[in-house]
Parts: C-alpha cells; structure tokens; sequence
C-alpha cells in the first residue's frame, strides 16, 4: 500500500467497522504521555497546513519521534497528547503485477477494496500533536516538533502559545 495513493482525502469516507469487519485496530500506543500539570508556561501545536489524510502508523511514528525528544528532560517536564483519531477506514485493491495477470483479475471493475489501513482526514489548521512544556525546555519542544513534522505527508507548521501560571492561554 503506498502511502501516496491515498495521502489526499476524496470521496466519503468509510467509518463504520459494522461494514468492514476486517478493519485493523489504530497502531497509536498512546494518545497521552507525560506528566499533566497546570503550571507549564507554553503550549506547541502541531497544525497541518493543508488538506490531508494521514494514515494512523504516520501519527504513531510522530508521536514516538517527539516523545525520544522529550524523554531525556524527564517525565515530569512535559505533556504531549495526540488530538487526531484515526477513524476512516482506507482500502486497497490489490493487482498482480505478473505474467498473465490479465486473465485473472478485473483492474478497477466493481473494485471496492479490502480494509487494511486506518486515516484521520484533517483540514486546514487541524491540530495533529500537542506538547505543553516549561520555559527552559522551549528550544528542546520546537526540536521535538521538527522532528515529528518530518514524518507527517503534508506541510505543517508549529504553533507557541504561551500560557499563564494558572494554565490557561492568556488573552489580549
């Protein structure tokens, strides 16, 4: 399955397993780590630049990427969540690419594919990761986030808000 069949999102999508009983499970481990703290001073985010869809091992390889960057400041040093959930079902039509394969198969007749892969579908300023970090670890965060960018399929951007002591995002 090639990853850029099926990176820009067409036609409905396919959510309920009633209808595909072979639909994999989300290879996404976690969906929070870290410690959970109010008294962070900035918050990244994550927010994709353009409309895609994302399979769910691109999403779990991003957050592992972040998570080995923030691991060596410790557990309690920040927070990192998973916004998306990979709920679109996406199916391949598989063709056989050898000798005589024309006899044997139908090409895109009445080709409705078997499920083998899950995608969340996200627009415009959707947020993908979200990682609340304390001042010192700012340069650390923005690290871990470059790095988590270079394994999603669409341009992203990284967005820093500060937050104040008790938490929330301060408003002007």
């Amino acid at each position: 399955m090639k990853g850029k069949n099926y990176r820009i999102p067409s036609g409905m999508p396919l959510t309920s397993k009633q209808f595909a009983p072979s639909a994999p499970h989300s290879k996404i481990a976690r969906f929070s780590t870290g410690t959970a703290s109010p008294d962070y001073d900035y918050m990244l985010k994550l927010v994709s630049k353009e409309r895609s869809q994302v399979r769910h091992s691109a999403i779990e390889a991003a957050r592992v990427a972040a998570n080995k960057k923030m691991t060596l400041l410790g557990e309690k040093n920040y927070f990192i969540q998973v916004k998306v959930y990979p709920h679109v079902i996406l199916r391949e039509n598989k063709m056989i690419a050898t000798a005589g394969a024309d006899r044997l198969q139908e090409g895109m007749r009445r080709s409705y594919g078997k499920p083998r892969d899950l995608g969340a579908r996200l627009n415009i300023g959707s947020v993908l990761l979200q990682l609340s970090v304390n001042n010192i670890h700012l340069a650390q965060a923005k690290q871990a986030f470059k790095t988590a960018a270079s394994k999603m399929p669409m341009t992203t951007d990284i967005q820093i808000i500060p937050l104040n002591p008790s938490g929330k995002t301060l408003t002007k």
